[in-house]
C-alpha cells in the first residue's frame, strides 16, 4: 500500500508475552476517559429511546431535534414506505437465512435493483447488505494486483477499506487536487489497470468533488471511474441521481456506489453500472457471495423509497433551502464552517478543540439539539467538528429554531 493507509504496529514480544492487544487503543481510551471524568455525557453513544418523526427523537428524557442523521429526504416514516416493509414482512418473513447466490435471492430483491436501475437509467445494478459492504466488495474485486487505484486522499473509511482488501497498488492524492490527481495518474505504467475512485459529496465537511474536470482528467488517462454518491443520492441533481448527474459526468462514470442509509431511509448498499460484463461481479465478489441477503421487509422499503425519490423534487427544493438558511445563519453568529458556502445537506462546524467541541455537542443536547461530533482521525486536518445533517422535513420554523440554540450554546461554552 501507498500513503495514506495506516498499517498498525505488530505485537512486540516482551519477556516471553505478547503485547495486549488492546494497547494500541490505549490513547483513544485514555481520551475517552478524559472526556467522561468531568460528567459529559458520552457523545459516541447516545441512546434515542423513541424516535418521534424523521426530525424528532425522545433523548434522556427530552423532545429533540435531530440534526446528525443523515436522513436526508426524511424517508424514514414515509406511510408508503412503511406499509411496503409491514407487507413483506407478512409475506416472506423477517430474513433470508441465506446468500444472494443460493437461496437468499425474493422477489423483493430484485424488484429493488429494478428501481435502481430505472431510478440512474443504467443498465445493472447490484445490492449488498451494507453501503460499507458495497465499497468494500466492489473495489477489491474490480482493482487486482499489477493494477492501480488513485483515489482522494480524504475517502471514506469504507473505500480504505476496499483498498486493503484487494491487491492493487495504492496511490492517494490531496483532497479535491485535479492537478495532482493528474499527476499521479501520469505517472502509472503504461498498460497497467487504473480505477479512480471519488466522492459526490465527502461527509465531513460536506465539500463536494469537482466531478467534470475530475472525470475528464481519468478518461484521459484511460482509466475506470467509481464514484460513491452515499450522501447526494436522492438530493442534488435533477432526478436526485448525485453530483454525477449535477456535473453531467454520469455516463462517463463506469461505477456509482451508494447506500439505502441515508436518503432512502433504511440499510442497504449498491453499485450501478453500464458496463457490459458487469453481472459477472455476482459470481467472483466475495462480500457479496459470501454474505446473507437483506431481509425482505428491507428491500420492499427501498425499493418504495427509491421509486418515491424520483419524483421528489419538491422535496429537493425545500432541503436547498434549509441547507442555504442554516449555513447563512451560522455564518452570521460568528461559527466558522467546514464551506465557505452550502454545496450539500452537510453544514460542518468547525470547532476550536475536542474538549469544547464535546462541551459545545453537550450544551446543543441539552438545549435538546442533536448533531455529531465528529474527531481525529475521522476527520481532516485533525479537526473537532459539529456535523448538522438536515432533512427535507425540518420546516423553515426548525431551521430558525436550530440557530436560536446554536447561539445559546455558542455563548455559554465561549466558542462565539
Amino acid at each position: 500500500m501507498s500513503e495514506g493507509v495506516s498499517q498498525p504496529d505488530r505485537p512486540v514480544e516482551r519477556d516471553g508475552e505478547g503485547r495486549d492487544l488492546f494497547s494500541k487503543f490505549d490513547d483513544l481510551i485514555a481520551m475517552r476517559e478524559g472526556l467522561l471524568s468531568t460528567g459529559q455525557e458520552d457523545p459516541f453513544n447516545l441512546v434515542m429511546e423513541k424516535v418521534l418523526s424523521p426530525t424528532r427523537a425522545i433523548c434522556n428524557g427530552r423532545d429533540t431535534i435531530l440534526l446528525g442523521t443523515y436522513n436526508y429526504m426524511g424517508m424514514t416514516f414515509d406511510d408508503d414506505v412503511i406499509a411496503a416493509g409491514k407487507q413483506a414482512l407478512d409475506d416472506y418473513g423477517s430474513g433470508t437465512t441465506g446468500s444472494r447466490v443460493l437461496n437468499g435471492t425474493y422477489s423483493g430483491h430484485k424488484a429493488v435493483e429494478e428501481a435502481l436501475k430505472e431510478f440512474y437509467a443504467m443498465d445493472h445494478a447490484m445490492v449488498f447488505s451494507t453501503g460499507y459492504q458495497a465499497n468494500l466488495g466492489i473495489i477489491s474485486t474490480i482493482a487486482d494486483k499489477g493494477d492501480y487505484i488513485v483515489l482522494d486522499i480524504d475517502s471514506h473509511a469504507s473505500i480504505w477499506d476496499g483498498c486493503k482488501l484487494g491487491d492493487a497498488e495504492v496511490v492517494p492524492f490531496k483532497h479535491n487536487d485535479i492537478e495532482a490527481m493528474d499527476k499521479r495518474l501520469g505517472r502509472i505504467p503504461e498498460g497497467a489497470g487504473k480505477l479512480v475512485i471519488l466522492e459526490g459529496v465527502y461527509s465531513m465537511l460536506g465539500d463536494i468533488a469537482p466531478l467534470k474536470e475530475m472525470v475528464a482528467v481519468a478518461k484521459k488517462h484511460g482509466a475506470m471511474v467509481l464514484v460513491d454518491e452515499a450522501h447526494s443520492m436522492g438530493f442534488i441533481g435533477e432526478h436526485g441521481r448525485g453530483v454525477c448527474e449535477a456535473a453531467g459526468v454520469i455516463d462517463d462514470c463506469d461505477f456509482i456506489i451508494g447506500t439505502f442509509s441515508k436518503s432512502v431511509g433504511t440499510v442497504g448498499g449498491f453499485c450501478v453500472s453500464n458496463h457490459p460484463k458487469f453481472e459477472i461481479m455476482r459470481l467472483v465478489c466475495r462480500p457479496y457471495v459470501f454474505t446473507a441477503s437483506l431481509p425482505p421487509s428491507v428491500v420492499a422499503t427501498a425499493a418504495t423509497s427509491i421509486r418515491k425519490l424520483m419524483h421528489g423534487s419538491n422535496k429537493r427544493a425545500h432541503l436547498w433551502e434549509n441547507s442555504k438558511r442554516l449555513h447563512q445563519g451560522l455564518t452570521a453568529l460568528g461559527f466558522e464552517l467546514g464551506t465557505k458556502e452550502p454545496q450539500s445537506a452537510i453544514v460542518a462546524v468547525i470547532m476550536p478543540d475536542l474538549e469544547r467541541g464535546a462541551a459545545m455537542w453537550e450544551a446543543l443536547l441539552k438545549e435538546g439539539l442533536y448533531v455529531n461530533l465528529a474527531r481525529p482521525p475521522a476527520t481532516p486536518a485533525n479537526m473537532t467538528l459539529l456535523r448538522c445533517s438536515l432533512c427535507a422535513e425540518h420546516s423553515a420554523e426548525e431551521v430558525e429554531t436550530i440557530l436560536g440554540m446554536f447561539e445559546r450554546a455558542g455563548k455559554a461554552v465561549g466558542i462565539i
